[in-house]
């Protein structure tokens, strides 16, 4: 399966999800299956000050793991989707 970009995922559509998870010094990559929801851009207030033009902007892909569970996952450079092909057609 190669890479795609979040931007081509489509509502409906089995992935393979996989990025790093850091706690402290130590990370890892996790892999994760499951049908997209929803992929959107959310925009964001911080707490902190900044200037009035400088918006915060995260893209996320919202999902249904294979478990059932709902979940979300907003992108950086270490996330990687892979799509698969859904039963009976062919995979591009």
């Amino acid at each position: 399966m190669p890479p795609v970009n979040y931007q081509d995922l489509k509502p409906g559509q089995r992935v393979k999800i996989t990025h790093v998870v850091r706690v402290g010094r130590r990370s890892w990559p996790v892999t994760i299956t499951g049908t997209i929801r929803d992929v959107n851009v959310l925009m964001t207030g911080l707490s902190t000050e900044r200037a009035p033009d400088d918006v915060v902007a995260m893209p996320t892909v919202h999902f249904v793991k294979d478990n059932g569970e709902l979940s979300s996952i907003t992108i950086d450079e270490h996330v990687q989707f892979e799509t698969e092909a859904a039963e009976g057609s062919p995979q591009r």
